[in-house]
């Protein structure tokens, strides 16, 4: 079974086409040719908007039986005050993105509003408790708001992960804060300033790692998660790593690179898709 599904946040990106994509192909094919060298991805474009049941199965159809989709809760049940008054919608939601997507899909994804304090826990753990008795399916909770990360309530949100098992979203923001100054200038909504949590409440790591648009900076970043990775697979468990640049053109690559790292690392590592593909070359 596979451990490690490596990927980005989107697969539509345009200017990627004559280095990660072939030039001038059809923009229908985008996925297809993601799934082909990536392992997985974030499914950020749900945030704002939900899928049909055609596009789902037509994700799927695009897409190989190893590949991951970790879909991101809509921003109008996230976004939208209290939790507990969205259970109902979130339900249905996961349930429509699941009988669409079936064995693609991986842990969703919700992300609380930078506003959305640690007052709100038992907010949250309502959420969460209607979310595991309804449907079961996994979810990584990604906390924004700095009282989140004071001992207490740190502790409180691990145990609480922990005992649903639920599963913890760990954003690096690293790279773009203390790499040169500009790091985010091509960002219309900027990454929180936050600590790194490395807490593995289940069975799987969900990681979200911010690079700096200068190559070099992240190199630090990369061999300290790489590390941390092997380790986690070695306790058998699953791992989610995505890596995002505020110049998203950048993102694929660094992708590959940390790919690299790890192989250099740990020979036994399984290699992207992307090592058998020839230039511009497709999958038969």
């Amino acid at each position: 079974m596979r451990q490690l599904f490596l990927g980005c946040a989107v697969w539509g990106f345009h200017g990627w086409e004559g280095s990660f994509y072939p030039i001038n192909c059809n923009r229908k094919e985008y996925l297809r040719l993601y799934s082909q060298r990536l392992y997985s991805v974030e499914g950020n474009t749900v945030f704002y908007s939900i899928p049909t049941t055609e596009q789902l199965l037509s994700w799927r159809e695009h897409t190989h039986s190893q590949f991951r989709f970790c879909i991101k809760i809509p921003k109008n049940i996230s976004h939208m005050g209290s939790l507990k008054d969205q259970c109902g919608a979130a339900i249905d939601f996961a349930r429509h993105i699941e009988h669409g997507l079936k064995d693609r899909l991986g842990p969703f994804f919700l992300q609380l509003p930078p506003a959305y304090t640690a007052a709100k826990g038992g907010d949250l753990s309502r959420f969460l408790n209607h979310w595991k008795r309804e449907c079961g399916l996994p979810i990584s909770v990604e906390v924004r708001h700095l009282s989140w990360y004071e001992d207490h309530f740190h502790q409180r949100l691990d145990r609480m992960l922990n005992l649903l098992g639920h599963g913890r979203v760990i954003l690096d923001t690293r790279p773009v804060y203390e790499g040169p100054v500009g790091g985010q200038d091509a960002s219309v909504n900027k990454k929180p300033k936050v600590p790194i949590v490395e807490s593995c409440t289940n069975q799987y790591a969900f990681v979200r790692l911010i690079c700096h648009p200068q190559a070099d900076v992240n190199e630090p970043y990369f061999h300290y998660w790489a590390v941390r990775v092997l380790d986690w697979m070695k306790q058998g468990k699953r791992v989610f790593f995505f890596l995002h640049c505020p110049q998203e053109a950048h993102s694929v690559h660094y992708a590959r690179r940390f790919q690299e790292l790890l192989e250099g690392l740990e020979p036994s590592v399984p290699s992207l898709p992307w090592n058998d593909i020839p230039k511009w070359g497709l999958f038969d």
